[in-house]
């Protein structure tokens, strides 16, 4: 595989699905993996990569930006509250809000800067008591609450049990969204993107599929 057929493939989804071409973001997520294999991509004029940590990416990302325009960055793992001031300066979009502690950091900082990165809110779709995430029957209410604080939600984020269906957990992602006047979806990874862009995905964060498999060993 590699960028160019990951593109394809989300295209060729769009069309399937009726949606308008490029509807979908694809998000590249280089987290673990050797400059090298993100300077390539650059080099291929992608722009919008994931990271999972915030240590990781302050570590690398503020040259490879200086080097190359245009890049936006998007933290798709667990954020500390001792790490918010540090993840709104770096990222464009936060997809991991899951707590009331958390949105109320990144409220007091969005009124102190006056901007904030696109959020979205996580939902712990599959319940799993060891992933991060809302469980599906208390999002409204936090999404209520979000909006209390006047944060910028842009929609929701989930990542499904690796045992189960997954468009089961597209389509509730879904749902909830749709009842809370929600356009941003971010869900599907490398092994079922094209079922999360038939149901209605705005972002998917694909890592392995472009990059190859990740070394730790190698990680920046």
């Amino acid at each position: 595989m590699g960028l160019q057929d990951i593109k394809d493939r989300i295209e060729a989804e769009e069309v399937r699905a009726g949606r308008p071409r490029g509807s979908v973001e694809l998000i590249a997520i280089s987290k673990v993996q050797p400059l090298e294999r993100i300077e390539a991509v650059l080099a291929q004029g992608h722009r919008l990569f994931g990271e999972n940590r915030v240590q990781e990416a302050a570590g690398k990302w503020p040259d490879l930006m200086e080097r190359f325009d245009g890049v936006r960055l998007h933290l798709v793992g667990p954020l500390q509250t001792n790490k918010v001031k540090q993840a709104v300066e770096l990222f464009d979009a936060i997809h991991s809000v899951d707590r009331e502690k958390l949105a109320r950091k990144l409220a007091d900082l969005a009124q102190s800067r006056g901007t904030c990165p696109e959020l979205f809110v996580q939902v712990n779709t599959g319940e799993e008591a060891q992933k991060a995430g809302l469980l599906p029957a208390d999002a409204d209410a936090f999404v209520a609450r979000c909006r209390d604080m006047d944060l910028p939600l842009t929609g929701l984020m989930c990542i499904p049990p690796v045992d189960e269906e997954p468009s089961l957990h597209f389509a509730l992602l879904a749902k909830i969204a749709a009842r809370n006047g929600l356009s941003g979806l971010s869900m599907g990874m490398s092994g079922d993107f094209e079922r999360a862009v038939a149901l209605g995905a705005t972002h998917v964060r694909v890592g392995s599929a472009i990059f190859g498999a990740r070394d730790p060993a190698t990680a920046v």
